[in-house]
């Protein structure tokens, strides 16, 4: 638990196969990829949903926020960032990553994801940079970032 801006944000390891959970991450990922980014669902929600390490964020006891990371054959890939809109800029981003990065780093593996360029500077303030050429996915302008110099 910890308190930024004196509102409480907690963030709690999830089992995806706890369908009620899972639904949770489901609404939050549909409502900030599918409508907000327009994400074709099938591209959102894919076959790799059970290999992943799946977190929910709670702002002010409500679900507003989730991501998830995998093991990959080039190290820990961090996915599917997303806050709700109207809960962004309140701390519930930074420390959704700073959790994950309590349960990776120990790994002592290469860290990577690919940030749509909207949220390039929020994983810069945490230690990522930019490698290559911007390139589409999903058909939005992404960046591959690797964690250089963790904040954490």
């Amino acid at each position: 638990m910890l308190i930024e801006q004196n509102y409480m944000i907690d963030i709690f390891e999830i089992s995806y196969k706890e369908k009620h959970v899972a639904a949770l991450v489901h609404e939050i990922r549909r409502k900030v990829f599918v409508v907000e980014g327009r994400v074709d669902p099938l591209h959102e929600f894919d076959e790799v949903e059970c290999d992943c390490r799946h977190y929910i964020a709670y702002y002010k006891h409500k679900a507003v926020g989730t991501a998830r990371w995998r093991d990959t054959d080039e190290g820990i890939r961090l996915e599917r960032f997303s806050v709700l809109k109207e809960y962004r800029n309140n701390g519930v981003g930074i420390t959704l990553l700073r959790r994950l990065m309590t349960d990776i780093l120990p790994m002592r593996k290469n860290i990577y994801l690919h940030a749509q360029t909207t949220t390039v500077k929020f994983f810069e303030k945490a230690g990522f940079k930019c490698t290559g050429e911007m390139f589409f996915e999903a058909n939005i302008p992404h960046f591959r970032m690797v964690l250089i110099n963790p904040i954490f």
